[in-house]
């Protein structure tokens, strides 16, 4: 449950889209459906339904296509914070953070079809920290995964980048981050500490950071860190509980549906 931090231009995504869809289309979070009593994925641009889209809720072990209208039926045990994920070829991997609010209605979910550059790091879940953290962590209980580690890197060629355009490093959805920040948000419950917020590199240059959980957070990569036609690498390093002393405590994280996006560049922006 993580959001970021500007660093160098570093953009931040925290309000979500809605578009006008039977009643709203989501693109970042859910939106209440009062004509279909069902949920439903659409194309983002045309309002038409998705058929045979893929929509998963790993931590609960729940996943199931769209029919031939978009429409799917969602019958998993939501509790608390959990990620669903909306994958269809030829479409942008989507995901959003779901919980017993705002499941009550029916949904409308609208996502984007792929641009050519468009680049997917990783499309599933993946946890990170040291499997060591209380039950008043932020949605600790819907941690499905065993840690792969403090960190994850991925590297990636990017063949060109032109002058008009901007590349974003896109995190669809992150729960579990212990800041201050997502404390006095009321998403982390941990009293007696907290933790540093997750840091994300680009070629070895901070460019980000996550303090507190959201979906589609997106960070501007600088151009001059950028190498055309070689290898590049995306991390993210998980915080540390900073008030344990005796040995390193990472703070556990969930994160999903990591990908690039190049989209118009904006003058402001530089």
């Amino acid at each position: 449950m993580k959001l970021f931090v500007k660093v160098f231009t570093f953009i931040l995504v925290f309000s979500f889209l809605s578009q006008s869809v039977f009643s709203e289309t989501i693109t970042g979070n859910v939106a209440k459906n009062e004509t279909k009593r069902q949920n439903r994925v659409v194309d983002s641009n045309t309002k038409k339904g998705i058929p045979f889209a893929t929509v998963k809720i790993p931590s609960k072990n729940f996943q199931t296509k769209t029919d031939t209208d978009g429409f799917f039926e969602l019958n998993a045990d939501i509790n608390g914070a959990s990620i669903m994920s909306v994958e269809k070829q030829g479409y942008r991997p989507f995901s959003i953070t779901v919980d017993k609010n705002n499941i009550t209605k029916p949904i409308v979910i609208g996502i984007e079809k792929t641009q050519f550059s468009d680049l997917s790091l990783e499309a599933d879940v993946i946890h990170l920290g040291d499997n060591n953290y209380s039950e008043k962590s932020a949605n600790s209980g819907q941690f499905k995964l065993r840690s792969s580690g403090p960190f994850f890197s991925k590297t990636f060629k990017i063949s060109q980048v032109g002058a008009d355009e901007n590349i974003y490093f896109v995190i669809g959805s992150v729960i579990g981050v212990d800041t201050l920040l997502s404390r006095n948000m009321g998403q982390s419950h941990v009293t007696t500490s907290y933790a540093s917020p997750a840091q994300i590199y680009f070629n070895g240059q901070k460019i980000g950071e996550i303090k507190f959980n959201g979906d589609g957070q997106q960070v501007l990569l600088p151009k001059q860190l950028i190498k055309q036609n070689a290898n590049n690498e995306i991390t993210i390093k998980t915080g540390k509980n900073l008030f344990q002393t005796a040995y390193i405590d990472y703070d556990d994280i969930e994160i999903a549906n990591l990908h690039l996006e190049f989209k118009p560049a904006i003058a402001h922006e530089y």
